[in-house]
């Protein structure tokens, strides 16, 4: 470690979020960490008696967002890394999800998470130095059946991270969208939100898919705590990514997506090219 630094970290009850904060402190960092119970709170400041700092945040409580941020400013001390963890995974089948669902997807892994951007931009602006880093997914490139909601989001943060990355990069400001693979998280367990089946018509498409992630679950090929060293390493880098892969199912995933995309586009290629005008 070069430098000790403060980090901002949305969700450091378990999970991700809590490798990430763990990780950061034994590295001799500050963290700040955001949580939405008491009990999570007094877990997370019992990690350092210093530098272990939790503070109550619902981030879909968009107008509480600022407040808490220009809190940790003036009592902590300036943010250097903004790590936006916090979000949750929900499966069902498109045609049988309700739409408040989608909502409430978007709203804690989309707009909470550009909320505490729009929120420590403004000091990390007039510092002309900072990391903005939103955890996505391999979801943000590739799709399932029984993820669109979750998938969606995912695609929505890579793309809102990509144009912030053109938008900061002058004003000394990295960001980037970390995506993991397949980890040994809650993610796939009590953190997922499952849409109720009704539809026979999907029963062999999607039951394999439902049952395969579900026995799966904690038997994941990623660690959590190497994702969180991988993190450490990124925000010390001098060049860091806008985009990075995490775990080997991640680069094999994206990789047969890409080549897929393409010769996809090659075999279109002139419909594509026949729309301009002559």
């Amino acid at each position: 470690m070069t430098q000790s630094k403060i980090f901002l970290i949305t969700g450091v009850s378990s999970g991700f979020g809590r490798a990430f904060a763990e990780a950061a402190l034994a590295a001799g960092h500050t963290v700040v960490g955001t949580v939405r119970r008491a009990a999570d709170a007094q877990a997370f400041t019992a990690l350092h008696d210093s530098r272990a700092h939790a503070i109550p945040l619902d981030i879909t409580d968009t107008d509480a967002i600022a407040p808490a941020v220009a809190g940790v400013e003036r009592d902590v001390g300036p943010i250097a890394v903004l790590v936006n963890n916090a979000g949750y995974g929900h499966e069902g089948i498109l045609e049988e999800s309700p739409l408040a669902e989608m909502r409430r997807q978007f709203d804690v892994n989309v707009f909470g998470a550009v909320a505490m951007i729009q929120a420590v931009l403004p000091f990390m602006r007039r510092r002309r130095a900072g990391h903005i880093v939103n955890i996505t997914s391999m979801g943000g490139f590739i799709t399932m059946p029984g993820l669109a909601y979750y998938c969606g989001s995912k695609f929505a943060l890579e793309g809102v991270s990509e144009v912030l990355a053109k938008e900061v990069r002058d004003l000394g400001i990295r960001v980037t969208a970390v995506a993991p693979g397949s980890f040994r998280t809650d993610w796939a367990g009590r953190s997922m939100v499952r849409s109720a089946r009704a539809i026979a018509d999907y029963d062999r498409l999607f039951d394999p898919v439902r049952q395969a992630r579900e026995e799966k679950s904690g038997r994941q090929a990623g660690d959590p705590a190497k994702a969180a060293q991988a993190l450490l390493t990124l925000v010390e880098a001098e060049a860091p990514p806008t985009h990075l892969l995490l775990g080997t199912d991640a680069l094999a995933l994206v990789r047969d997506k890409l080549a897929a995309l393409e010769a996809e586009i090659a075999a279109w290629e002139n419909l594509t090219r026949s729309t301009d005008f002559a």
